[in-house]
């Protein structure tokens, strides 16, 4: 796992709305697994885009979230989710990416590591039994690359390009959910979502969760339903990508 940086994020807090805070102190721990199916584009500069046939994959998300009681400070979530593409293309034009052109009519592969880390600043803007309420910032963070392989015009041989990439993309970000009375289930809905100039994100989640222990020491849920993560980065260190991510996920979450 690559190291982040939670300054740049840090930052962003005091631009949250101000809203009550949490009443208890609250610790917030959770694992998610999602089967993904993956299809998109990627280029580098000003180049043409090209289509990969990327690989289902199964990837994990982590997270921890602190609530606490301090009044117009936020609480805050950090989210690691792990993205690697797996893919390829075979060439019915030339691509070019990070100066070596590809030649047509070979396969080119890829892997796109796209994995990120979200740091999430939040009011509860609505909490009781029933209902639950959250809005505020979120800033996702980019620390990759996308590594292309294949044969290229310039002799003929196979060869290997790597392009790193970084950069955090802002968000804005809300959390909603709703319980069913006397059946430990609810329903929930999560996402961020950014819409400037020609770079569109969307990253959500909506499902069922059950609480399997409810205690005051502890409380355990059970989670399932469906995440759906588009990525168009428009220019991100000369990376532009048009990724669409989606499918079930299911989880556990833990709060102390």
């Amino acid at each position: 796992m690559k190291k982040y940086c939670l300054a740049a994020a840090l930052s962003m807090a005091c631009l949250a709305p101000a809203a009550q805070a949490d009443t208890l102190l609250g610790l917030y721990v959770g694992v998610d697994g999602w089967k993904s199916d993956n299809d998109g584009q990627f280029s580098y500069k000003n180049n043409a885009s090209q289509d990969f046939n990327f690989e289902d994959e199964t990837f994990v998300s982590y997270y921890a979230a602190l609530e606490h009681p301090v009044p117009l400070v936020p609480n805050i979530k950090l989210k690691y989710t792990e993205l690697e593409l797996n893919g390829s293309a075979l060439l019915t034009d030339t691509f070019s990416f990070n100066g070596t052109d590809y030649v047509v009519g070979t396969t080119v592969n890829s892997v796109s590591d796209l994995t990120h880390i979200d740091y999430t600043f939040y009011y509860e803007i609505f909490d009781n039994d029933l209902v639950s309420i959250d809005l505020g910032l979120n800033a996702k963070q980019f620390d990759g690359d996308i590594v292309v392989n294949g044969t290229t015009q310039e002799g003929g041989t196979n060869f290997t390009e790597t392009k790193d990439f970084s950069g955090f993309v802002p968000l804005a970000y809300g959390r909603a959910e709703a319980g069913l009375p006397f059946t430990g289930l609810s329903v929930f809905f999560e996402g961020s979502f950014l819409a400037i100039d020609d770079s569109k994100v969307r990253d959500y989640q909506v499902g069922v969760a059950w609480e399997l222990v409810d205690n005051l020491a502890i409380d355990v849920a059970l989670k399932a339903g469906y995440r759906s993560m588009v990525l168009e980065l428009d220019d991100v260190d000369d990376i532009t990508t048009d990724i669409d991510a989606s499918g079930p996920f299911a989880g556990i979450q833990v709060h102390f």
